[in-house]
């Protein structure tokens, strides 16, 4: 099956075509993309060309949910929607934070299997001085996601920490102090956490919270200005 894998639920900015029959992977993974919703369709076109595959080869695509920022998020699962009603494929969404944990815990990359067995933290940056966290063991998750400031962040036998090291010394001190690294979500590790085999489940955007735009308040008018009805 060859699937196309986005996330644009982190500041990284991940795509990737996965052959899962030859293991085949193409990806690219851009950090700190602050554009994403320019980058994002010219850089699906350049892994696909790579990778020696029209977008009408495709027979599914992978797309992170988040939790994310709002506006970063939506980039990439509109994207990921629009292709896949305009191609008539099934569209697979899964938690970003399950990508990360089984790039660093279970991958092939990862760890050795003693550490990939031990309870991990998974935790991205939330902005508002806050951060989307979940906990992982073999890298299954075992609780989250959720949306908390690091440092009211309580949770117990956790042996590793996966964070962006600018968020790292937010966190209270039994976690600062633990082993860490960063981490990102990956092609293959997105299409690894998801049911290909499965009906798609609801595409539905891990948000946690409400988005930093509001609609404006509704200004009063003054007595003088008659209010009119069309």
């Amino acid at each position: 099956m060859r699937v196309l894998a986005i996330d644009t639920a982190t500041t990284a900015l991940v795509t990737g075509a996965v052959d899962t029959e030859s293991g085949q992977i193409t990806q690219r993974i851009l950090a700190d993309a602050r554009a994403h919703n320019e980058r994002l369709m010219p850089t699906i076109l350049e892994v696909m060309s790579e990778a020696g595959l029209e977008l009408d080869d495709l027979d599914a695509i992978v797309a992170g949910m988040g939790p994310g920022p709002f506006t970063g998020l939506r980039v990439g699962m509109a994207t990921a929607q629009a292709l896949a009603d305009a191609l008539s494929i099934p569209l697979h969404g899964v938690c970003t934070h399950d990508a990360i944990a089984h790039a660093a815990l279970v991958g092939a990359d990862a760890a050795d299997e003693r550490e990939a067995a031990d309870a991990a933290l998974v935790a991205t940056d939330a902005r508002r001085k806050e951060i989307y966290w979940a906990t992982y063991r073999a890298g299954q998750r075992i609780a989250g996601p959720d949306v908390s400031k690091p440092g009211e962040l309580a949770v117990q036998d956790i042996a590793q920490v996966i964070i962006p090291e600018k968020l790292a010394d937010q966190l209270p001190e039994e976690l600062a102090t633990l082993p860490r690294s960063e981490g990102a979500p990956t092609a293959e590790g997105l299409v690894a956490v998801a049911r290909l085999d499965a009906e798609p489940a609801p595409f539905v955007p891990m948000y946690l919270r409400r988005p930093d735009a509001v609609p404006p308040k509704k200004q009063q008018l003054s007595a003088a200005i008659p209010e009119v009805r069309l």
